[in-house]
Order: C-alpha cells, then structure tokens, then sequence
C-alpha cells in the first residue's frame, strides 16, 4: 500500500465501511440469510483496501464477491428466491472500492441503493398494480425520443433566418416530457381521487388549457367544485415550471429577469389553491359525466410530442420573421399570438431571439409576457366554454391575484 497517506486514507476505508453496514442492516433488517450487515460491511470495507492496493486487486475482490453471492443464491432455502441481495453485495464491493477515489460518489449511489431495497413493496404496488401497458408504451417510446432520435439530429442552424435547430427543438420536448413524468407518477400513486389537485398539476404538463377546460367541466359538480377550481389552479402552476425550463436552457439572461415574475405567479397560485382545498366543498353524489378515478393524460405520447415540435418551429420561425419585419414590437405580437396554441412557444421563440442578439431582453421579457396573457385569456374563455358561464366567472376571478403577482415584477424589470 505504498503511498498511503493519515487521515484522509483511513477515512476512506471508514466510508467503505460505513456504505457496506448501511446496506447490510437494511438486508439483515429484511431477514436476507444469505448476507447481513457484517458482511457486507466486511464486502465494503474489502472493496476499499483493494482500491488502494491496485486496480487487478479490485477486480479480484469484486469477482470473489460475485462468487460467494452466487453461492449464497444457489443454497438459498426461499420458497422463490431472488437474486437482489446477491446484485447488493456485489455493488457494495465495487461502491468500497469507489470510495477510496471518490468518497461523496461512492456515498450517493450507495444512498440510492438503500433507498431501492427498502421500497421494495412501494416499488412492486407501483410496478403491479399502477402502470399499465400504456404506461409501459410511453416509457419505452419515450426514451427511444430522448436516447436514440435526439443525438441522431443535427446540432445546427438550418432553414429561414437560421431559426430551427432540430437537436434543440427535440431537446426542449423532451424536457418539458420528462418534467411532466414526475406529476404523472405522483398522481398515478396518489389515485385521481385522494390527489385530483396532483391531477391537474400533472395533466399541466401535457397541456394547461385542456387540463383547464377538463377541471371546469369537474367543477360543474358541486361536491368537488372547489377541488376541480383547485386543480385548474394548478395546471397554470405547470405552465410556469416548464416556462422556468424552457429559459433555464435557452437564455439565462431571461430567466433572471423573468425569476421575481415566475416566483411571485406561482407562489399565488399555489396559495389560490391551497385556499381552495383548505375549504372542501359539500360532500355530494358526484355526476355520471366525470368519474373521479379519471386518469391523468400521459405525458408522453408520439403523436402529441410531435405536434408541440411543430408548434415550437412554426412558433420560431413566425418570431424570427417577425422580429426581422417589424423589429421589437412584432416579436411581441407573435409571441401574443402563439400564446393562444401554446404559451411555451412563444416563450421560445422570444427567448432564443433574446440570445442570438435579435432583440433585447426587456423586449423577450414582454413578449414571455404578452403569450402568458393571450395564453390566460385563452384559458379564461376554455374554462367558461366547459363549465358553464358561472365556473368561468369564478376561475377568472382566482386568477386576477396571480396574474398581478405576476405582472407587478415585470413591470417593475423592465421599466
């Protein structure tokens, strides 16, 4: 062990340690027999002194381990025994042998492998009883999108004005598609009837105006009107984090300028909703025309995917003609304008403008502004169409708090 170095190399040998007993007592705590905590502690301690010998012992060590753990799998006396246990012991000696280069790593992952033994029964429920072969579709396609076709495209300015990038326009669909998974998968734990808030939060999304038009319609009911009004809320509360990722990757400069905006909106929104749901309404037979055990949509469809990369490039190359024909003032109005199909279009267009130099900032900031408004508007009238002219009065009126949360740091940005 030449080169060993005190302390820092025996703390490195008490990570490797301590990440093995972790995990052992999770397994020992499970009554796993074919290995508890002594030996996997034991397992990580040996990955870390291998680590510091040399890499040939590393790779001794862990295929010795692979050894007694397949072993242990063999005389394993479980009516249907499993191999996960065995899977551990090996990536506990290889997470000790990380340790020694790379503690914090090390730390994570093990952290994270804990984490998957102890959910075992959340993650069976989920995987059982939750997904569905839809679910299973969407997934698959999904990371086809996102792992196959996206590195596929070319990263370069191609068509009029040099506005379309293929590899970024796919790469914001995919963004904005996996940070809808995570509303999804909540709301498919919770159930669309303990969580309908969680529902339009997820179905936000896939699309805010329709999860809008699809809660006015729930509110028509009224043993769930101030859930349904709370959910369409939300959606909006969507609409702004994928808002907040479309600038975090386009241009930073905007969304500093737009963070008190984006900020202040949603915090009015998530208060709009929690007063809301603070007051349940009445408890009353729901209507046959909306069950509450009503999915969420999914995020992730084909067809759905490449309408929004359709609308981001009709949205892009309309804002670039635009900023080109009629300066600062007709990027505003298109982006106004692609606010009524989708606010995260014109947010685009006006952001990647605002980063090639086309236009300013301040301009980009309006222009976010003008398709978040059209896009409000558009809600408004969606909400009145669906649930009648009273639910559309009460929802606009929500919205009035948010709207001025939203507006009173623009204004004062970009004076």
């Amino acid at each position: 062990m030449a080169g060993v170095t005190l302390p820092s190399d025996w703390w490195h040998l008490t990570v490797a340690l301590a990440l093995g007993l972790l995990v052992g007592l999770e397994r020992e705590r499970n009554a796993h027999r074919t290995a508890g905590s002594r030996t996997f502690g034991i397992a990580g301690l040996l990955g870390g002194v291998a680590a510091a010998v040399s890499p040939y012992a590393v790779a001794a060590v862990i295929l010795a381990s692979g050894l007694v753990a397949a072993a242990g799998y063999r005389h394993s006396d479980d009516d249907e025994p499993g191999a996960t246990t065995e899977i551990a012991l090996v990536a506990v000696t290889a997470l000790g042998a990380l340790s020694w280069s790379s503690p914090s790593l090390a730390v994570g992952a093990t952290v994270a492998v804990a984490l998957l033994l102890w959910a075992k029964g959340p993650i069976h429920h989920f995987a059982r009883e939750l997904v569905s072969d839809a679910d299973v579709r969407d997934a698959l396609t999904f990371f086809v999108a996102a792992f196959v076709v996206l590195p596929l495209l070319p990263d370069s300015d191609l068509g009029p004005y040099g506005a379309l990038n293929l590899r970024k326009i796919w790469l914001i669909v995919v963004l904005l598609t996996a940070t809808g998974w995570v509303g999804y998968v909540a709301s498919r734990a919770l159930g669309a009837r303990r969580g309908l808030a969680i529902t339009g939060l997820a179905g936000g999304f896939v699309s805010a105006s329709a999860t809008t038009g699809a809660m006015a319609r729930r509110a028509r009911d009224p043993g769930v009107r101030r859930e349904a009004l709370a959910s369409a809320v939300l959606a909006s509360v969507s609409t702004l984090v994928l808002l907040t990722v479309i600038c975090w990757y386009v241009s930073t400069e905007v969304l500093r300028a737009l963070a008190p905006s984006l900020a202040l909106g949603a915090l009015a929104l998530l208060a709009t909703a929690a007063i809301l749901l603070l007051r349940p309404s009445p408890p009353m037979a729901t209507t046959d025309e909306a069950p509450d055990d009503e999915p969420p949509p999914r995020p992730f469809a084909l067809g759905p995917a490449v309408l929004l990369a359709l609308v981001l490039t009709v949205a892009l190359l309309v804002g670039r003609w635009g900023a080109d024909t009629f300066g600062a003032g007709g990027a505003i109005v298109v982006s106004g304008l692609a606010g009524l199909a989708d606010a995260h279009a014109g947010a685009l267009a006006a952001a990647q403008l605002a980063a090639s130099g086309q236009i300013s900032v301040t301009t980009a900031v309006w222009a976010i502004g003008a398709a978040l408004a059209s896009n409000t508007v558009l809600k408004c009238v969606l909400a009145t169409a669906a649930g009648g002219v009273s639910i559309g009065v009460r929802y606009t009126a929500l919205m009035v708090v948010p709207i001025v949360a939203f507006a009173v740091p623009l204004l004062l940005v970009t004076r």
